[in-house]
């Protein structure tokens, strides 16, 4: 049996293009960008790129995600009104259960890590 690698980032990948879905979009025409650098499904575990321009939407996290933005400005409000402005070189985690919603002010990207363990 081989040992694993290390695996250095960013890989070179092609990003994979998608609006908003619109049943989520409250502001704007949101267009998002992903660069899926890692991926391992068994663990549920992912590392990537991600862009969007401006417009705001729902989310509702059922994964745990580490953020640091690159570059853009936007705002995170949860569904009790908290909110949070992030701006490059900001890192954040938004926990699973999180609900709100992400608002692009300027167009933005971030590196993310994501983990979703499998449901029980």
């Amino acid at each position: 049996m081989s040992s694993p690698h290390v695996i250095s980032l960013p890989l070179a990948v092609a990003p994979e293009q998608a609006p908003i879905a619109a049943d989520r979009v409250i502001a704007g025409q949101p267009v998002q960008s992903t660069w899926l650098e890692y991926a391992d499904e068994a663990a549920g575990f992912y590392v990537g790129r991600w862009r969007c321009t401006p417009g705001k939407w729902r989310i509702a996290y059922t994964e745990q995600e580490y953020c640091l933005l690159l570059s853009g400005t936007s705002v995170l409000t949860a569904d009790d009104g908290t909110a949070l402005t992030v701006r490059a070189g900001d890192a954040f985690v938004i926990p699973a259960g999180f609900r709100g919603t992400w608002e692009v002010l300027e167009t933005t990207t971030k590196r993310f890590v994501i983990h979703e363990p499998a449901a029980p």
